[in-house]
């Protein structure tokens, strides 16, 4: 089965969808505390803190709807990349003793979406589709 298989497409729209709602708790728990605050964080956040709560929702919802997907997977993927280093890393080598594990996943998956795109039921598909039909 190829990747543009439609049940390909469709595994990989899942992953996108289920990846970027995950990957939006984390700024749901730095802003609005829920599920949960985040353990050893103080409040008022730090200015390092919100910005990543920002590049998290913004990418998140993004990669949800399936809009810029490329681009907001590339973004999202170098603040896990840069959060894994700052966070993790620094614990020791093995992201398992870490706890770097979810970074590393969050960071390799957004890093597939740049190069396989958005999968199917995407907005990226929506308007590339229109923007087909009309010649650009």
């Amino acid at each position: 089965m190829s990747i543009s298989s439609p049940w390909a497409l469709r595994a990989l729209a899942l992953l996108r969808v289920v990846t970027a709602l995950l990957f939006l708790e984390h700024a749901t728990m730095k802003f609005l505390q829920f599920p949960a605050p985040i353990p050893g964080v103080t409040y008022p956040l730090p200015p390092l803190m919100v910005a990543a709560g920002a590049i998290e929702v913004i990418t998140a919802i993004l990669i949800v709807v399936g809009f810029q997907t490329r681009i907001a997977a590339f973004v999202a993927s170098g603040e896990m990349a840069v959060a894994y280093f700052m966070a993790h890393a620094s614990q020791g080598f093995w992201p398992v003793l870490n706890m770097g594990e979810p970074a590393v996943l969050f960071c390799f998956i957004f890093f597939y979406l740049v190069f396989a795109g958005a999968g199917a039921w995407a907005l990226d598909n929506v308007i590339g589709a229109k923007s087909n039909h009309t010649g650009a």
